[in-house]
């Protein structure tokens, strides 16, 4: 790692990262390559089902940290994971993409929670990630919530463009991680300093799959098909993933997943949807996995 990419490692976590990951337990699943790392907030009473949270491409279980401790507080289990080559867990022995890390997450979640199933929610990369290990897996989720997932087949060209960073002295580095929260993560620029731009450097540094390329493919809507359990959707109205085309996602959704729910827009609000309006995000949240749960 260069001189510029430690600095920007060390930028310290803000304190509500820190008092929520004090207030964790962790897990650790092995394998080959090294660790599965899990934060772990609230019990499971019997008969309960865990939340399980995936997070999106380059982050880390800190891209949950404004919901957290209100899904807690609705009296949910939470399981939040580093995936395998973000965070503080392992790069998965091959490939730099989703589908490298789908036999290292499935082996993790059967030996942390054996037969029982979870809900499962997974923003962008992450949501991406669960359709396709649920696809391959489908006994380990109940249902399925995803939250600013690409690779829905209806963009007819990438929406964004983010500035390579890793070359630029420091401060350079911080101008682009301004400039990359803004034009893709952040609707309402007014958010980026602070929390914001101390989560996203302390994970994107961190970031060793470098190279994904699914998320700009289909991917996810042909993996939706093989997914039997009940699917919502909750995106910003403002996501830059999609912009104009967010019109037509929902009907993406419906033809391709077989037990789709619907799909929550929330206003003013761009991709980090869970960040960038937490408590909209968490009443829509907790409506979808009611919905969810009424329907097994």
């Amino acid at each position: 790692m260069s001189g510029s990419e430690q600095t920007l490692a060390q930028l310290p976590l803000p304190e509500s990262a820190r008092r929520l990951e004090a207030a964790s337990t962790v897990h650790r699943t092995a394998y080959a390559e090294g660790d599965v790392v899990w934060h772990v907030w609230g019990e499971l009473a019997a008969g309960d089902t865990p939340v399980v949270l995936f997070h999106g491409g380059s982050g880390s279980w800190t891209h949950w940290i404004r919901n957290i401790s209100d899904l807690a507080a609705a009296g949910r289990q939470v399981w939040a994971v580093d995936l395998p080559g973000f965070g503080d867990s392992a790069a998965p022995p091959s490939g730099s993409d989703a589908d490298g890390i789908i036999e290292p997450l499935y082996e993790s979640m059967r030996e942390l929670f054996g037969p029982r199933a979870c809900d499962l929610v997974g923003f962008s990369f992450g949501g991406m990630t669960a359709g396709m290990l649920l696809a391959a897996h489908p006994e380990l989720a109940r249902q399925l919530v995803l939250v600013g997932a690409p690779a829905m087949g209806v963009v007819p060209k990438r929406q964004f463009e983010l500035k390579a960073w890793r070359h630029l002295p420091a401060d350079g580095q911080m101008s682009a991680h301004r400039f990359n929260l803004a034009a893709l993560m952040l609707h309402d620029h007014s958010l980026i300093e602070g929390e914001a731009l101390a989560v996203h450097v302390n994970n994107v540094v961190r970031d060793r799959m470098q190279r994904r390329r699914l998320a700009h493919t289909d991917i996810l809507a042909r993996s939706l098909p093989a997914v039997s359990c009940p699917v919502h959707a909750i995106y910003g109205a403002s996501d830059a993933l999609y912009k104009e085309w967010i019109g037509v996602l929902e009907q993406a959704y419906a033809d391709a997943a077989p037990d789709f729910r619907g799909m929550e827009l929330v206003e003013d609000c761009g991709h980090w949807v869970q960040f960038e309006r937490p408590q909209a995000f968490l009443e829509a949240l907790l409506r979808a996995l009611a919905d969810g749960e009424r329907a097994r």
